[in-house]
Formats: structure tokens, C-alpha cells, sequence
């Protein structure tokens, strides 16, 4: 064995193989722990908040990152490019969000109409009032409709910490009333990042600079410093990560009651979802990033394995938003410009792992109770499971809430959502991996289509820090002096001869 070429290999993965280490040993650790309590005992839920203590802190450390860096790298990107090629870039990256979604949940309706995990098994219907198992309230209309309110967040400081959702009460003279669509209609706002306005009201900002460059170089400038200062910050959290990811897993395995009863109801639906989900993102989508960009797509995951690994750790697509854009532009390469421009979008609407899970869980209800499904109901499943999709933000288990969605279209009651959530908490790891490879490849595949575009436009930011500078130069030099010949726009030798004269 060549000892220094492994040594080179690991000094150069450190990071990674810490990470998938500490993936293993949290696993290791939590079943460990789980036989530590005597029979019949199980561990208290301060003793697992105790457990999990590091790995929350490691989690918010990632989160606090978030707002920063959505807001400059978006500004960033889209203001350093011409206007014409930000809807190129823009509209390339959601026409392959779109598309590959689609295939996501075509994929798992193939899957659980064939193998059919639900069709021998039975609902266990005392699960149904499990704790935490039924979400708010919510129509398929009120739903679409928050996504797109959201996106005009009429404050944008509120949309740093909360979203509006519709809120639905029975009306007072008949608070049984069963039809929920004859309920009064309210609205809150709720705890959480609206991460989809800031997204659009960034992009829109971003627009605005780059059509305004010579005027608000400076401006620009600061966005860009600001998104390599998180960047840094970044690099130095995500050295915490194999110790976060560690306390993280092993507390969430110690919340399961009863592991061996969980895997032996629904082994099965578990194998389908998690079998779609990573067969989507290893297989369909590496083939469709071969054929596009003709590169070696086990080579970009492998360049990948830190946001991978982070993915499944903090099961969270935004938290692992800093560490994919490390991973893309370090490792494979990618301008920064596509990258900070295309990963924030993908974050928020591209979810193709969400988007299989749900067509698969919706029909393995179904199944559960021997409900007949129609072809216009699989048609009906498919088209709001993509749309739910879009709609589940980046956080931890928003997939279920979602889900409740694509169960009112064939007319499943919320609650059915218990059924599942004994095995929620493991797949949606999996679909958080698959959605952060999925936003990956998307950033290689649009950066392979806009190269030429991207290197004509390469010298444009030099050019303008050295008109900035000599502008500012001038300002320090003169700053009562606002004639119109420091005003007047002039090549940048011209701009030196001035100042040269005046000094």
C-alpha cells in the first residue's frame, strides 16, 4: 500500500471522514446508550436534552449563518451580473428544479404502485393519537396561497424570524362544523425564517445593483466582502461538525421508543422511500448530470461528502447551505456567482426528495386502508406532491406538514399522518441528502451552460473596484471639491490624470 498517497488522501478529506466518523459513532452511541436503562426503563427527556445539548448548539451555530449569507451571496451574485444573463442563470436553474422534481415523484408513484408496501399491512389505528402526530388545520388553496404571500413579506425585518400562515377556526355558531372550507379564514405570523421572501426580495435587490454598477459600485462591493467574511465564519463552524452530527443522531435515536417495532410495521414503506430517494439522487440525477456536462458525476459527490454528510446530520437543507457552497466552489470548482445565485433558490424549492416521499406516502395510506385509487387521483397525488414540495421550507420535518396536502386530494384525514411518523425522523435525513445533491448537481449543470457567458463578464468587477477606488481616492483628496468634472464618467486613465493634477 502507497502509505503517503493515503496520508495525502486523508489529509485532503479530513474533514469529510471526521464527519461520516462522527455519523457512525452518534448511531453507535445512541443504541449503545438505549441498552443502558434497565428493562422497562427508558431514558427521560431532560437526559436526552442533555445528550443532544452539543449538537443543538452546533445546529444553531449553522442556522445563525443562514440569514447572512441568503442575503449577501444572492445580492452578490445576481448584482455582479448582467441583467440579461441573471434570468439566463435564473431561469435555468428552475427549469431543472422543476424538472427534476417531476421525475422524483413520477419515480415514487412507479415505485409504490409496483411493490404496493401498504397492501398486506394494516393501520394500526391506535397510533393515530400519537403525540405531535396531527399538524394545524390547512387546505391546499390556504397553503399555495401563503407560499406566494410569503414571497411579498410586507417587512422585511419580520421575515427574519417569522412567516404568515392561514389559520382556520370553526365558525362560533357551530363549532363541529366538518367541512373545513366553511371555517372563518384568519391568518398569523408563525416562528421561522421566511427564507422564500428574503430569497425574492434579495434577488430583486441584487437586480437592481447590477443595473446600476457605476453608480453603486461601492455598495456592491460591500455585499461581496460581506459574503466572504460568512464564508470564513463558515469554514470555521463546520469544523465542529463530526462532533455536532455525533449528539445529534445519537439523541434522536434515543427518542424512539421501540426501534425493533417501528422497522418490523413498516419496514417495507421505509425500504420504498428510502430506496426511491437514493436511487433518484445517485442514479437519475448523476445520469442527467453525465449527460449534460459529459463530467464524472461520482467524482463531484465524492467532492460533495461534507455537505452530504451534514445534510444527514442536521437533516436540514438551509443549515447545510453554507457548507454546500464551501463544497461547490472549493471543491468542484464552481463560480461563486452560480453558486451563491442557484443554491438559496434550490434550498427553498428544490425538494425532490420531499416531493417523492410524499406521492409515496400518500398512496401507501391509501393502500393501508384499501382505498382504490383512480388513475385522476394519481394524477391528482403527483401535481400536488410537486407543488407541496416547493412549498416545505428547508427545516427539519416541514415535509410533514406538507404532506397533509397531498392527503386532503384524495380525501385522507390529516391524522393519517401518524401512521408514518414512527419513521419520519430517518427519512427525512434521506431526503435531506438527496435534496442538497439534487441543488449540487443543479449548480454544475447551469454553470456548465453559462461558462461562456460567466468568463465574458470575468473583468467586469475588476474594472469596476478600480473606478470605485480612484472615485473614493478623489472624495478623500477633494471632499468639498463635487464640480462636475470629478462627476463627469471618464476612462480610468483619465480619472488618475485628474487626480494626479489636483494632488
Amino acid at each position: 500500500m502507497n502509505w503517503p498517497n493515503v496520508w495525502s488522501f486523508v489529509k485532503r478529506n479530513l474533514l469529510t471522514l471526521l464527519t461520516i466518523l462522527g455519523v457512525v459513532i452518534g448511531i453507535a452511541l445512541g443504541l449503545g446508550l438505549r441498552a443502558v436503562p434497565a428493562e422497562g426503563e427508558t431514558w427521560s427527556a431532560r437526559d436526552v436534552m442533555y445528550i443532544n445539548y452539543v449538537g443543538d448548539l452546533f445546529l444553531r451555530a449553522l442556522k445563525a449563518l443562514i440569514l447572512p449569507l441568503i442575503v449577501s451571496s444572492l445580492i452578490a451574485a445576481v448584482g455582479s451580473l448582467d441583467l440579461s444573463l441573471s434570468k439566463k442563470i435564473g431561469g435555468r436553474a428552475v427549469l431543472y428544479y422543476l424538472a427534476t422534481t417531476v421525475l422524483a415523484v413520477i419515480l415514487g408513484i412507479v415505485l409504490v404502485i409496483t411493490i404496493k408496501p401498504g397492501a398486506d399491512s394494516e393501520a394500526d389505528e391506535g397510533n393515530t393519537d400519537q403525540k405531535g402526530g396531527t399538524p394545524r388545520n390547512v387546505t391546499t388553496a390556504d397553503t399555495l396561497l401563503d407560499l406566494v404571500r410569503n414571497m411579498f413579506p410586507p417587512n422585511l425585518v419580520q421575515a427574519c424570524i417569522a412567516q404568515y400562515q392561514t389559520i382556520l377556526t370553526p365558525p362560533d355558531n357551530n363549532p363541529t362544523e366538518p367541512d373545513i372550507y366553511e371555517w372563518k379564514v384568519g391568518g398569523a405570523y408563525s416562528d421561522g425564517m421566511n427564507i422564500l421572501g428574503l430569497v425574492v426580495a434579495s434577488i430583486v435587490f441584487g437586480v437592481a445593483l447590477g443595473a446600476t454598477k457605476k453608480e453603486n459600485g461601492l455598495v456592491l462591493s460591500f455585499f461581496q466582502q460581506l459574503s466572504h467574511v460568512v464564508m470564513k465564519v463558515t469554514g470555521w463552524v463546520i469544523w465542529l461538525s463530526p462532533v455536532g452530527v455525533t449528539f445529534l443522531i445519537a439523541a434522536k435515536i434515543l427518542e424512539i421508543e421501540d426501534l425493533g417495532d417501528m422497522f418490523s410495521k413498516l419496514g417495507l414503506y421505509f425500504a420504498v422511500v428510502a430506496g426511491g430517494i437514493l436511487f433518484h439522487g445517485f442514479v437519475v440525477l448523476s445520469l442527467l448530470f453525465f449527460l449534460f456536462t459529459r463530467q464524472n458525476p461520482i467524482k463531484f459527490i465524492a467532492n460533495m461528502g461534507q455537505a452530504l454528510a451534514t445534510a444527514f446530520g442536521t437533516s436540514s437543507s438551509s443549515a447545510s447551505l453554507p457548507v454546500t457552497m464551501q463544497c461547490l466552489e472549493e471543491n468542484n470548482g464552481i463560480d461563486e456567482r452560480v453558486s451563491r445565485f442557484v443554491l438559496p433558490i434550490g434550498a427553498t424549492i428544490n425538494m425532490d426528495g420531499t416531493a417523492l416521499y410524499e406521492a409515496v406516502a400518500a398512496i401507501f395510506i391509501a393502500q393501508l386502508r384499501g382505498l382504490s385509487l383512480s388513475f385522476g387521483n394519481v394524477l391528482a397525488i403527483s401535481i400536488t406532491a410537486t407543488a407541496a414540495s416547493i412549498g416545505a421550507a428547508g427545516i427539519p420535518q416541514a415535509g410533514l406538514v406538507t404532506l397533509v396536502m397531498v392527503l386532503d386530494t384524495v380525501g385522507l384525514p390529516a391524522e393519517d399522518v401518524s401512521l408514518i411518523i414512527a419513521v419520519d425522523w430517518l427519512l427525512d435525513r434521506f431526503r435531506t441528502l438527496v435534496n442538497v445533491l439534487g441543488d449540487s448537481f443543479g449548480a454544475g449543470i447551469v454553470y456548465h451552460f453559462s461558462k461562456a457567458e460567466l468568463e465574458g463578464t470575468k473583468q467586469l468587477q475588476p474594472d469596476l473596484n478600480v473606478t470605485q477606488q480612484t472615485e473614493l481616492d478623489l472624495e478623500l483628496a477633494h471632499p468639498g471639491d463635487h464640480n462636475s468634472a470629478t462627476t463627469t464618467v471618464m476612462p480610468h486613465d483619465d480619472r488618475h490624470i485628474l487626480k494626479n493634477s489636483r494632488l
